[in-house]
């Protein structure tokens, strides 16, 4: 009989090994993911993103799959995250994942599920790589949020796919101002059904490209979380329980803005992966030229409601390796059946 794990113990061996190493070596400011952008292009124009905004108003050619290897070794993070944009739309996709597997390191796909066909037939699963499909709601919310029809049942069919041919697949989930709680409900049962190995779920960041009033205070997202407390006993969430504390206000947590950072087609993003302020040449400029202190203290006003996992998941893996209880905790909630 097989043991039910959130995450595999190869990637809770890395983390700890690169968390007690960067501690002996004195490292205060490490990454424990790389926020890998091969690419800006995406097939769809999402309401909650700014990447194709972004990308229209600074148009930049994806970055070569030397670039990207590059990135991973100067950054030295355990997890790749490899997203857009829409990652499928890069040539060199398929190399550059075999490359950072062939690396160690542990990856996950982002796509919106559309394209990702070719690449469940081509690729063989494995361990260390993890499929994360976006999806925000049922068919027709889904359908409203990407402003394409037909994408809710190519991302279900895509997910079913994945798990047929063995593929780990998680699934991440933005919560905006209308996400009916009802819906997320429905939609969090028919994934765990289809048997995915994890769910993410966060309130959308406010971005400032993206008009309409879609996104959610912090007041208001952590009443929307402790209405759905029950979910997190029921389905796959492999959302921390110390994050999950903070999102319905149970804790407070500062930001950890360089434990994900962005390398992308125009450079590497400062100071976050929701937040342009600049861009630099290497990741060595990244870390000495931006100031950190600043949006570690919420000291920003684009940081007020901010609770996304990018910024605050990094805060969490800190706190519990400081904190044994709080470690034990997220041990045995690792191997916690919902």
């Amino acid at each position: 009989m097989t043991m039910y794990m959130r995450f595999p113990v190869s990637l809770h061996v890395s983390l700890t090994k690169y968390i007690i190493k960067n501690a002996l070596d004195g490292i205060k400011r490490f990454p424990l993911v790389l926020m890998l952008e091969p690419t800006h292009r995406c097939n769809l124009a999402c309401a909650g993103c700014d990447r194709i905004r972004l990308h229209n108003q600074e148009q930049a050619d994806d970055l070569s799959l030397e670039q990207c290897i590059d990135a991973a070794l100067a950054s030295r993070a355990p997890v790749v995250t490899v997203t857009g944009g829409e990652p499928l739309l890069y040539q060199e996709l398929n190399p550059l994942v075999a490359e950072l597997l062939g690396m160690k390191r542990h990856v996950y796909l982002c796509t919106n599920g559309i394209l990702t066909g070719s690449f469940i037939e081509e690729f063989k699963p494995c361990t260390e790589l993890t499929l994360n499909f976006h999806i925000d709601g049922m068919e027709e919310t889904h359908d409203l949020i990407t402003n394409r029809a037909g994408t809710f049942k190519k991302t279900i069919g895509a997910i079913k796919k994945a798990k047929q041919r063995g593929f780990r697949v998680s699934t991440n989930t933005s919560v905006y101002k209308n996400s009916d709680t009802e819906e997320l409900e429905r939609l969090f049962a028919l994934l765990k059904g289809l048997g995915v190995d994890g769910i993410l779920i966060s309130p959308a960041f406010s971005y400032e490209r993206v008009e309409n009033n879609i996104f959610l205070c912090r007041d208001e997202a952590m009443e929307r979380f402790r209405h759905m407390a029950l979910f997190f006993k029921k389905f796959p969430f492999i959302n921390s329980p110390v994050y999950i504390d903070f999102l319905q206000g149970k804790r407070q947590m500062s930001c950890t803005p360089w434990g994900n950072p962005t390398r992308n087609p125009l450079g590497w993003k400062s100071p976050c992966y929701l937040i342009t302020d600049a861009y630099y040449a290497s990741y060595r400029e990244l870390m000495e030229k931006t100031p950190w202190k600043r949006y570690e203290a919420g000291a920003d006003p684009r940081c007020r409601d901010c609770m996304v996992h990018s910024g605050y998941e990094a805060t969490a893996m800190r706190t519990a390796f400081s904190h044994p209880k709080d470690l034990i905790r997220l041990a045995l909630w690792n191997l916690k059946k919902p």
